[in-house]
């Protein structure tokens, strides 16, 4: 299980990576855009739909990490309330939802990217047209690795329940810290 957390903190890490450089570069269409329109009243073209695809793909490649590094959105009001077993049930049952949500996205979005490789799906018109099966994959790849990353949380949590010790003293030291 250890290998399993090793690898999948270096993809995430690696996506976290490629998300930093799409950003990077996206400042510079963006500021390029700006002054063309602005200096020579000549846009780049296709900056909107190179703009909404990249923001697509920056939150997939994103999400992996969110979760490994445990900062997706959560309250321990009442969990805390229940003790150790309390927090690491509700840990248990925020990995089960996770697993099942972006299992779902995962299941869902698998035709749809195989289309669109197929049919050559662009989006956009006129000079130019960005194809849309890079988005289409990165949210596939990107939701099944936040369903291993929170099937690793929920093992982790599940050893909490078990044990009723805290999490951390049960969880192994992760690759990221």
């Amino acid at each position: 299980m250890h290998t399993i957390e090793a690898l999948n903190a270096r993809v995430v890490r690696l996506l976290l990576a490629a998300a930093a450089v799409i950003i990077f570069l996206l400042g510079f269409l963006v500021c390029a855009d700006i002054f063309g329109r602005a200096i020579f009243n000549s846009p780049v073209k296709g900056t909107p739909e190179i703009v909404s695809m990249s923001i697509v793909i920056i939150c997939f490649l994103l999400a992996g990490y969110s979760v490994q590094s445990n900062s997706m959105i959560s309250t321990d009001v009442f969990s805390s309330m229940f003790g150790v077993r309390g927090h690491a049930a509700a840990n248990l049952l925020s990995a089960i939802l996770g697993i099942m949500f972006f299992g779902f996205i995962v299941w869902g979005s698998y035709e749809p990217m195989l289309h669109a490789v197929t049919s050559g799906e662009y989006e956009g018109e006129g000079a130019l047209r960005v194809p849309v099966w890079p988005a289409r994959l990165v949210v596939l790849v990107g939701s099944f690795l936040v369903v291993v990353s929170y099937a690793l949380y929920g093992a982790v949590a599940f050893k909490a329940l078990i044990s009723g010790r805290a999490a951390d003293d049960v969880a192994p030291p992760t690759p990221l810290s």
